[in-house]
Formats: structure tokens, sequence, C-alpha cells
């Protein structure tokens, strides 16, 4: 998750009880109206995902606090990427997923499309495919320019989100957003080193809850105006049976979804995601002292063949290896939340990273639960 965790009392009573409990089949069944384009058929998304076998991870550089930073002029910073993923490559990881800034695009969009291109670059250097992510929902919003030094000891303390709560329920504010959404999805629609678009992180995790929803289906249909080769996707992360999520999915080419829980949370999520019949990918997952490990969840992907992203890659300014909520000063855990690379590149688990690279050598073939589940 895009984490503080932003689920709470307030956003779950926005939305009535039974729209949390079951599918509506007429929601997740409608016609989904995605401006000069449509849905892929599912064939088509399984033609796409043909031979790609996903190992990935959530990614800012160690020297970036969120963001902004990652992006923005001042801070892009190649070099420190291109070690990172030269130690993802080493470990076997084949895919990366990155949170973009609309923030950063708005102030100069030709500085940060050079700044893609060059991460795209970087990471097809080390054979990682990139997911960009385009929003993100919650209620932390961010300016351009210098930001603060991380709070010591708080998990992922100057997080930002895109476009932020006020502007998902105001479409009168929405008009800056298209631009931007055809700019980046229009110039990389034939792009090969992108395996997918994540047009939208989490909706409805803040405090306008599925309020959000118009605003995704809008973004939508702004990035299929772009004609991408590539599929589209915005993944639920909770109420995976819901009607919202369930909308969700009925949305996107390609099925994506987080989950944080046990093993047996995660199975049952995949089998509920994959009754569309596409394939499926767990875009964000690790949260060891809930049992969400490597050694637990690994088993599960590779029952299933279900491709996926840690959240983290490296200990840096995000502090995510903190817990959820952790408080100023707090100590760094004896078991970290997420993340896998100490600064310096070494192991917090030596073993994790042997469990990965076993799992890479073990899966070359296509994600393919959904294929037959309906």
């Amino acid at each position: 998750m895009k984490h503080t965790l932003i689920l709470t009392l307030t956003a779950l009573l926005l939305v009535p009880p039974a729209a949390l409990t079951a599918a509506d089949p007429k929601v997740a069944a409608a016609s989904v109206p995605c401006g000069s384009a449509t849905r892929w058929p599912a064939d088509r998304v399984w033609r796409w995902m043909e031979g790609r076998s996903v190992r990935g991870f959530n990614y800012n550089p160690r020297t970036a606090v969120n963001d902004i930073e990652q992006w923005q002029e001042a801070r892009f910073d190649p070099k420190t990427i291109d070690e990172e993923f030269g130690w993802a490559e080493k470990i076997g990881f084949n895919s990366v997923r990155v949170f973009l800034s609309f923030t950063v695009w708005q102030i100069d969009p030709p500085a940060f499309r050079q700044h893609l291109g060059q991460f795209l670059t970087i990471a097809q250097r080390h054979h990682l495919s990139v997911m960009p992510v385009l929003f993100s929902d919650g209620d932390y919003t961010g300016r351009g320019g210098s930001q603060p030094d991380p709070i010591p000891g708080v998990h992922n303390s100057r997080a930002v989100v895109d476009p932020g709560a006020r502007v998902a329920l105001d479409p009168q504010l929405w008009p800056p957003l298209r631009p931007y959404v055809r700019d980046l999805v229009g110039r990389f629609a034939r792009d090969e080193r992108i395996l997918a678009w994540d047009v939208y992180n989490e909706p409805g995790n803040s405090s306008v809850g599925e309020k959000v929803l118009p605003l995704v289906e809008a973004v939508f249909g702004w990035a299929r105006e772009g004609r991408p080769t590539q599929p589209l996707t915005a993944g639920p992360w909770v109420f995976y049976d819901g009607a919202f999520s369930q909308r969700l999915i009925a949305l996107s080419d390609l099925v994506t979804f987080h989950n944080y829980e046990p093993p047996e949370k995660m199975a049952e999520a995949i089998r509920i995601c994959a009754r569309a019949g596409r394939p499926v990918l767990c875009t964000e997952w690790l949260c060891r002292q809930r049992g969400n490990t490597f050694q637990a969840m690994l088993p599960v992907f590779n029952q299933h063949k279900v491709g996926w992203y840690q959240w983290g890659l490296v200990a840096g300014k995000t502090q995510t290896y903190m817990p959820w909520g952790s408080k100023p000063n707090t100590p760094m855990p004896a078991v970290w939340q997420h993340d896998l690379l100490h600064p310096d590149g070494s192991p917090y688990d030596p073993q994790e990273l042997e469990l990965i690279r076993n799992s890479s050598r073990d899966r070359d073939e296509v994600p393919t639960f959904g294929k037959n589940q309906k």
C-alpha cells in the first residue's frame, strides 16, 4: 500500500454495507465506457502475458523520501537507481512497479518524460520490465521543491499522493489530469519495456472512500485514448468480492490486487480475482509481522502461478522497514515490515534472497491461474 495505512472507519461508513458484501453482477459485467478504445478481450491479455513470469518489487530509491523527490529534476538519481537495479537483477527479480508523480510532471513535462525514459532504459539494462502507477488514492498530497527529511522512526513519514481526495471529489478540478495521462500513456503506448499501466493505486483508500470511482473510470478512459499496446489495471485491495472491487476488475484488462495478510487470506484473494478469467498479479504484499513472508507466500504464488510485486527493495528514506503506525524515534525493529536489503546492498535475511532465486529458477511460465476460472 502507499502507506501510512489510510483505510478508516470513516471511509467505510461512506459505503452502504450491502456494497461491501457481495458483487452486483450488473456492476461487474457492465460495459466499460473508456474513450476511443475498450477493455481488452481476455484472450488478448493472455497472449500479452504469454512467457511473462513476474517477480517484482515496488520501488523508491534509498535516496528519495517520496515520489516527488524521486522524480524531480534536482533529485533524480540514476546512479543509485542503476546500482539498486543491479542488485535486484542478481537476486532474480524481473520487474519493477513504480509510482509516477503528477505534481512533478506539472512543473516540467519534458523533463519528467526524459526521466521516465531514463528510468525505463536503466530497468531494461537490468532485464526489468516496468509497471508505472499514474495516480494513488489518499489524503496526503505534496508540493514540488525541496522535500522535508524523514521523521526518524516513522513508516513512510513523507508519503505523498496524486491527485488527492479534494480533487477526486470535484470534477471541475479534473481537467489538468487528462493531459498528464494522455501525455505519458500516449508517448509510451508502444514501449515494450512497459509491462502494464496501473492507472490508480488503491482506489477507495482515503477519506472519500468509494466516491473516487467516477475519477477512476475517467482515468481509464483517458488512458485508453492513448491506444496503449500494454494492458491497463487498477487493483482491489480489500473486500475483493464487493461491488466496488468487482467494478475495478471489470474496468481492468489485467487483474491485479494487494494483500498483506497470511497465506490463507492471500489464496482466497487469488481465487476471487481469478473468477474474471484473466491473468492475475499481486502487485503489493510483504508484511512479515503478519506472517506475510517470503517463506509463506512464494509457495502460494507458485502453486497458483500468480506473478507478484513485494513492497520495497532497499531500506532508505521512506523507512518502510518500520511498521505501520510507528511513532517518532521508534527504534528499528528486529522484524522489518517491508524492504529486502540494507543501504549497502547486504540482505536483511539471506534466506529470502535464496528463496527468490529458487523461485525464479522454478517459474519460467506465464501466470495461468484464472484462465479457466469463471
